[in-house]
């Protein structure tokens, strides 16, 4: 079923899935994870209401509760499924993706997250063959409150940012539900009305040409920064001070500036992150540890590890202080705690960011491919086999360092690509390095 990703049930909605498809989901939901209530969010998506109406029907033919908070950001839900002591959560959203698109996030007891492989599988699978019969006593819903507590949450990391001048683009999205209680209604804000057909740009902020705007209003309004949310909230990205779009994985030193001056500890970054963060990181003590893309992978692993916080270059943040969860507006409230103290220093996060960053790096470039495996296999032939790397890591396609650079290749999770990441000592043998690399990949398109 290809709606079942390795993160969460995601697609184009009645293409990939449809409201049977939904209400199966939430019929078995409860078995799957033993739960007698099932606490249940939505983004402002067109298809949303019509989700939420076909998963609650499901859920409550199976016996179950729904416990519904209404509209909601994704971590309004894990933070409402830790508030509500809730057994399994769901999350209608699609997220990043565009306006056809929906999907649902599902939790476990303390927001675990249940990706592949923790529950999806067997749930797709009792989805796929199972009988369904509805019980005679049904369910009900509930309607529980969940955003205050979650805004009274969020104001003990919220700085003072009256000596702040912030332009704010909420995607026409779900952080219109929030950031303004936090922050104010003085700064400078694009998008801010909820609209599940996003007309102004797709809620992805990861695409540069969605920040356009936002360049252009922190260019005109001499922000100090600008923050871009995506569609549920759970992704925020970053300008600096002349509308210049700031690579995810360098905010983790940001978030490493503000967090490690007051305690040491182990650091979560993804399998594509930059050297100049994690040298970064060491230099102010912390225990960098490299996973696996994805927030079900970073959240166990997280967990597992005890760390402070963790970064990905999706923009996802995740936080000890979080239930191990990551919240776009959580880590946009740090880094702005971070800003000020750069502020106060006389710095820019834009000197800042350039202070930083030692490599050449190409970000990550996608390639649309038919023999996805067959191109990694030639990398690792090339690359591993034949010549004498560093390092190798194999748990998320390969990463292969050498003493002057390093690339990652993985497939996408969610979406048809292979995904190449390349960092060297210099902007020419970037060059070379990618140009290599690229020959060997597009041989299989």
């Amino acid at each position: 079923m290809g709606a079942f990703k390795a993160y969460d049930i995601r697609g184009i909605y009645n293409v990939d899935f449809n409201k049977d498809t939904v209400y199966k989901i939430g019929y078995f939901l409860p078995k799957l994870l033993k739960s007698k209530a099932v606490l249940v969010g939505r983004d402002v998506r067109t298809s949303s209401d019509e989700i939420f109406e076909a998963l609650s029907r499901g859920i409550m033919d199976s016996g179950a509760d729904v416990w519904t908070i209404g509209l909601a950001t994704t971590p309004m839900v894990y933070f409402a499924t830790v508030h509500f002591k809730a057994d399994a959560s769901v999350q209608i959203t699609a997220s990043h993706n565009p306006a056809e698109y929906n999907g649902l996030k599902i939790s476990r007891t303390n927001a675990v997250p249940v990706g592949s492989d923790s529950g999806l599988k067997e749930l797709e699978a009792m989805v796929l063959n199972d009988e369904i019969v509805p019980c005679r006593k049904k369910g009900k819903i509930v309607k529980k409150e969940a955003r205050n507590a979650y805004i009274d949450f969020l104001k003990a990391f919220t700085p003072d940012t009256s000596d702040l001048n912030l332009s704010i683009d909420f995607s026409h999205g779900m952080a219109n539900l929030i950031v303004k209680d936090l922050l104010g209604e003085n700064h400078h804000y694009l998008y801010d009305h909820l609209d599940g057909t996003f007309p102004a740009h797709e809620p992805n902020p990861l695409e540069v040409e969605n920040t356009y705007d936002l360049r252009d209003a922190v260019i005109a309004n001499k922000s100090d920064i600008g923050i871009i949310y995506d569609g549920d909230a759970d992704r925020v990205m970053f300008l600096d001070e002349n509308g210049r779009f700031l690579q995810p994985d360098y905010i983790t030193s940001l978030l490493g500036l503000y967090y490690l001056k007051k305690e040491k500890g182990r650091v979560l970054v993804d399998i594509r992150t930059s050297r100049s963060t994690v040298e970064y990181l060491e230099s102010l003590g912390a225990e960098v540890h490299v996973w696996k893309v994805g927030h079900a992978f970073a959240k166990n692993k997280l967990r597992e590890l005890g760390a402070i916080f963790g970064g990905e270059l999706a923009g996802h943040y995740y936080f000890r202080d979080f239930f191990n969860c990551d919240s776009g507006i959580l880590a946009s409230l740090l880094v702005l705690q971070a800003v000020k103290m750069l502020k106060a220093e006389g710095q820019t996060i834009g000197s800042f960011i350039d202070s930083i960053v030692r490599w050449a790096n190409s970000g990550e470039v996608n390639y649309t491919l038919n023999e996805k495996d067959e191109a990694m296999t030639a990398l690792y032939e090339r690359y591993v086999k034949n010549d004498s790397p560093t390092l190798v890591m194999d748990f998320d396609g390969y990463r292969v360092e050498f003493k002057d650079w390093w690339f990652n290749v993985r497939k996408s999770n969610t979406e048809p690509y292979l995904r190449l990441v390349v960092e060297t000592a210099t902007q020419a043998l970037l060059d070379e390095k990618l140009a290599d690399l690229s020959t060997i990949i597009t041989r299989f398109s």
